[in-house]
C-alpha cells in the first residue's frame, strides 16, 4: 500500500471538502512537462540523490494547474512534486543530485479540495477548477495562491478507479 500524505477533513461543503494538512517536505521540479517531471522525481525516489537510496512511492503526486480565464491569474508556472514519506525529516531527506530537483519544506496549511475520478484530461480538470472557484466563491471563502491537481494513482490504473482532487490553499 502506498503512504498517502495525511489531512484531516476539517468541514464539507456539498462536495467540498475543507482540510488541514500538516508540515510535509516535498521533492519537485518546475518548467517540464508532465513526463519529464515525472521522470526526473522518480529518478531521485530510485536513488539518484547523495545517499543513493530508495524512496518509497507516495501519494498524491501534486502538479500545479493553468488557472481557467474566469479566475484571476496568480501564476502559470508547470510544477510537479512527490509528498515525500513521513519517516523522512528536514535533516534525513537525501539531497537530490540533479540540479532541477528541489527539496521544499511547505507549512501546514488548510486547502479546499474537489475530488473526481477518471482520466485528467486538461479540460476536465478546469472544468473541476472551476466548479472548486465557484463553490468557494459562492460560500464567501478566500483563497490563496494557485489551484493544483492531486493524483493518487498509477498512470496505468483503469480510468474508472483513479483518484484525482484538485485543490486550493484557502484562509
Amino acid at each position: 500500500m502506498v503512504e498517502k500524505a495525511p489531512y484531516k477533513v476539517i468541514k464539507k461543503i456539498d462536495k467540498i471538502e475543507i482540510r488541514n494538512y500538516p508540515k510535509m517536505i516535498l521533492v519537485s521540479v518546475k518548467d517540464f512537462h508532465d513526463n519529464d517531471a515525472f521522470n526526473l522525481l522518480f529518478n531521485y525516489i530510485s536513488g539518484n540523490n547523495t545517499s543513493q537510496s530508495k524512496i518509497s512511492m507516495t501519494a498524491p503526486v501534486i502538479t500545479s494547474e493553468k488557472i481557467p480565464m474566469t479566475a484571476p491569474v496568480f501564476s502559470q508556472k508547470n510544477s510537479m512534486a512527490f509528498v515525500m514519506p513521513s519517516s523522512y525529516t528536514e535533516s534525513t531527506i537525501p539531497k537530490p543530485k540533479n540540479k532541477d530537483v528541489k527539496i521544499e519544506i511547505k507549512p501546514k496549511k488548510k486547502v479546499a479540495v474537489l475530488r473526481f475520478s477518471g482520466h485528467t484530461s486538461d479540460n476536465k480538470t478546469d472544468k473541476r477548477i472551476a466548479e472548486l472557484l465557484s463553490a468557494l466563491k459562492d460560500n464567501k471563502i478566500k483563497t490563496k495562491g494557485e489551484p493544483f491537481l492531486m493524483r493518487y494513482n498509477s498512470p496505468f490504473a483503469p480510468g474508472f478507479i483513479r483518484r484525482n482532487e484538485v485543490a486550493i490553499e484557502i484562509f
